[in-house]
């Protein structure tokens, strides 16, 4: 499978098909319990435990999807010839997680360390499958990693994993199209739909951007726009689609959607690669990963795209997240100290140069302010040092945003609710009142105390 087929996956909303939830969370929404460092090994979790794992050495099995995964798994087998790690690529998206799941509710077969997106990790860690690797020290490593991605990687009071990758959200452009048609790039959301109309009414087959209806990508706009429709604390969710970041966003794009100026071709497609590649879209918002997926599957849009900071509300940089994924050490392991060492040689170690290698993003503040990954030309890009751009978004993404315990679903019921509107070319507000209605539902059955 091409990189550019896998790396979707690792976007925010990628997955259209939910966790059997109520069997996953409702053992532990109020918190994980048990003794989170020491699950299944009998030693006591410390922060020495971590070097002294690694120096005595055992097994443990990694699940993951990452194009990276194979290099670094060889290269820490290099540094650490006592240890041994079974790499196993059990699926991307529903696959990954079905199988991961129906392992812990079987009480076997879960794997030491599993790759999980930010967007699903609380699904995993409310009802205590993953080890707080507070109790290894590793909670001292925050100030090696942007903000959102250290956030992204707690659930409560717990930490259950080290940020991987990020996917701050940037403007990607298609020159040509720009230059053929006159067009100014945007700084502004006013902008943006003053390009859109005057594009799509020059020649109607040329569209904007594309979005048939994507949860994660809806989600990422409403971040942007300093919403946050979802609070947790414990059992107790707040859903609201009527703030006023919701409302931002949907100002923006019921004129974009309703028009036609944006197209509703079904993403990670081969029609949609080709309107990439042959400027039928003309701008794509979207996380910092995005180059890879270019290169490796739109090779007719060589040299004509480029990127640009993503379009605010008031022409200050701010941006949101749309992507991410940590590594995580299920409880299930019975050598969670060289598992959480592991996870912290991933992430926090000599396991980022070949992920870096692999064309992933870095969360790490160091790699994040390297001149030699910041001002690296892109040839892809027309010789454009890309990386000034995306890095510059990751230190603008919009604080305060959190997922729902129930992200999975949500995004998978997102098409009967919010994609009717998409369809209908009707008020998007509609569709995510309708959205959350149905959430609200299923949380309360679930056993949460939604919007009570």
């Amino acid at each position: 499978m091409k990189i550019g087929h896998r790396r979707r996956f690792r976007r925010l909303g990628a997955i259209t098909a939910a966790l059997a939830a109520s069997s996953l969370i409702l053992a532990g929404c109020g918190g994980s319990g048990g003794d989170n460092g020491s699950a299944g090994s009998g030693a006591k979790a410390s922060p020495q435990a971590l070097d002294a794992a690694l120096k005595k050495g055992g097994t443990i099995t990694y699940w993951s999807w990452t194009p990276s995964a194979e290099a670094q798994v060889k290269a820490f087998t290099d540094e650490y010839p006592n240890v041994k790690v079974n790499y196993v690529n059990a699926g991307t998206g529903n696959d990954h997680y079905k199988k991961l799941q129906n392992a812990i509710k079987a009480g076997s077969g879960a794997p030491d360390v599993a790759q999980i997106e930010y967007q699903a990790l609380p699904q995993f860690a409310l009802p205590g499958s993953l080890v707080d690797l507070s109790a290894y020290g590793l909670d001292s490593l925050e100030s090696d990693y942007t903000p959102s991605t250290w956030a992204a990687v707690h659930v409560g009071d717990g930490l259950y994993g080290l940020p991987q990758d990020s996917g701050p959200m940037a403007m990607f452009y298609n020159k040509d199209v720009f230059d053929k048609y006159h067009l100014t790039v945007p700084k502004t959301w006013d902008e943006y739909i003053a390009v859109a109309k005057k594009l799509h009414q020059a020649d109607p087959t040329k569209f904007i951007t594309d979005d048939p209806g994507d949860p994660g990508f809806a989600t990422s706009m409403i971040w942007q726009a300093g919403g946050k429709p979802f609070t947790t604390d414990g059992k107790k969710v707040t859903i609201n689609f009527q703030d006023d970041g919701s409302k931002k966003w949907t100002s923006v794009w019921n004129q974009l959607v309703g028009d036609g100026s944006i197209g509703q071709i079904a993403g990670w497609t081969d029609e949609w690669y080709k309107a990439l590649g042959d400027g039928t879209i003309a701008t794509m918002n979207i996380g910092a990963w995005m180059p890879g997926v270019f290169e490796s599957s739109v090779p007719g849009g060589a040299g004509k795209w480029r990127v640009a900071p993503m379009p605010t509300y008031d022409g200050q940089p701010a941006t949101a997240e749309n992507g991410g994924s940590t590594e995580s050490v299920l409880k299930q392991s019975k050598n969670p100290a060289l598992a959480a060492a592991f996870v912290r040689w991933l992430n926090n170690g000599n396991g980022i140069k070949p992920f870096l290698e692999k064309g992933g993003f870095p969360a790490t503040v160091k790699d994040l302010n390297d001149p030699s990954f910041v001002n690296k030309p892109d040839p892809y890009f027309g010789g454009q040092p890309v990386n000034q751009v995306l890095t510059a978004a990751a230190k603008s993404v919009v604080p305060g945003w959190s997922y729902l315990p129930y992200e999975l679903y949500a995004n998978n019921i997102f098409g009967d609710t919010v994609g009717k509107s998409y369809l209908a070319k009707s008020d998007l507000n509609a569709g995510l009142e309708s959205w959350q209605n149905a959430l609200v539902k299923y949380g309360n059955e679930q056993g949460f105390e939604v919007n009570k």
